[in-house]
């Protein structure tokens, strides 16, 4: 095999980047969640989207398969009585009338490279197996017991809207290397933008798109020669120590696939090697319920760096502010504009020129920002939400000022 093209696996990396930023762009408060679909991608591992209906789960994973040229793309709504052949290859009709048994393969997951499964814990009992092994090895089993077909997938994109239930959907859910959760839409003004969105003509938006070889190039030779630094390796094995004590257990396995995930974040962003910035990825490898995922979070970010420790208790202040919000949910716009003027108005300000100042440090200091610019996107909302719903502001008046 010879070297690999490092001015080509360069330009993949920016075109990938590029289809990030134009994804983030037309889905409101999405951005980590492309990043993190896109790094997920370029590991070469499966990804859970878990949210409610109606967040664009199916929309977001198709708009990013959409832009691999070349890619045989595969989609499937499951359900608990989708058989294994619909999934892999139904029975050929005109070939069984000459007494042959052969199943067509062609448009199906047995040759797609990128694959997007909906509700993926309806899996049925019957198709259990061979979704496991297609996950697990890239490969079926034919149904009339002939050689195992090897399968071009890349990785696959699935979503659900619960977690699972029972054994069965509970072994799908580990091979699911990254979860990622996603809700309706916080901010006031991004909501009025949606709403915009719906009743005026879109500009015709930038669609850069990168070649099935490019990216598959990517896969094979430019995520695993990204460097993993001793610096790194001893930051997991802190990070391990640290949700341990906390009862978080994660196995052997999903700790080893988790460097391919750092390998990949690195390359995304066209370092040579692995850097602290990169473990914030590992925020959504390392819980089993969404319960954990602050703990994992806080624990991830103390080592990134400590502006964005500071930034999550920030958070937990906006967070009580919002919570305060909804409990005063009926009560009159005199006592909600009385509450404003005496606890949220300075606080929302408080915070907001804090996280400020964090982002220029980290800034400066070439830390990632990631975390501070998420929590500021949830004081912007809670923010917002007061002025609309405590103070009576048009969205769109809200939305000016941001």
């Amino acid at each position: 095999m010879g070297a690999p093209d490092e001015l080509g696996l360069r330009d993949t990396a920016a075109r990938l980047r590029a289809i990030g930023d134009e994804l983030s762009e037309r889905f409101f408060e999405r951005a980590d969640v492309v990043r993190t679909l896109l790094v997920t991608l370029l590991a070469g591992q499966h990804s859970l989207v878990l949210g409610p209906p109606g967040t664009a789960k199916s929309e977001m994973a198709r708009e990013l398969t959409g832009r691999i040229d070349g890619a045989s793309y595969w989609e499937i709504l499951l359900s608990k009585f989708t058989a294994p052949t619909r999934m892999f290859g139904p029975i050929d009709v005109a070939a069984l009338a000459r007494g042959e048994y052969r199943q067509v393969y062609e448009g199906r997951a047995t040759t797609a490279h990128i694959a997007f499964v909906d509700e993926i814990f309806k899996c049925s009992t019957a198709a259990l197996n061979e979704t496991l092994g297609y996950l697990n090895e890239r490969i079926y089993h034919p149904e009339n017991g002939g050689e195992p077909i090897r399968c071009p997938l890349i990785g696959a994109i699935t979503a659900s809207n619960e977690l699972p239930v029972g054994e069965d959907s509970a072994a799908i859910y580990d091979r699911l290397l990254v979860r990622i959760e996603v809700g309706y839409l916080e901010d006031p003004s991004n909501f009025a933008s949606l709403v915009r969105s719906a009743v005026t003509r879109p500009k015709a938006p930038r669609r850069t798109t990168v070649e099935l070889a490019a990216l598959q190039e990517a896969v094979t030779e430019g995520v695993p020669s990204v460097e993993v630094p001793d610096a790194i390796v001893d930051a997991v094995c802190t990070l391990r120590a640290a949700l341990r004590r906390k009862e978080l257990v994660a196995s052997d396995r999903r700790w080893r696939q988790a460097v391919g995930l750092l390998q990949a974040s690195a390359y995304l962003d066209g370092r040579p090697s692995v850097a602290e910035t990169d473990l914030s990825v590992l925020t959504h490898v390392l819980w089993n319920s969404p319960a954990e995922r602050p703990t994992v979070e806080r624990e991830v970010l103390h080592l990134v760096n400590p502006d964005a420790k500071e930034a999550l208790d920030l958070a937990d202040t906006i967070e009580e502010l919002e919570a305060q919000l909804d409990a005063m949910a009926g009560q009159s716009r005199e006592a909600l504009s009385d509450w404003v003027i005496k606890k949220a108005h300075n606080k929302l300000a408080t915070a907001g020129q804090r996280l400020e100042q964090l982002r220029e440090e980290a800034a400066n200091a070439g830390r990632s920002t990631s975390a501070i610019d998420r929590v500021t996107g949830r004081q912007r909302a809670v923010r917002a939400r007061v002025l609309t719903e405590a103070l009576g502001v048009d969205a769109s008046a809200v939305q000016a000022q941001f």
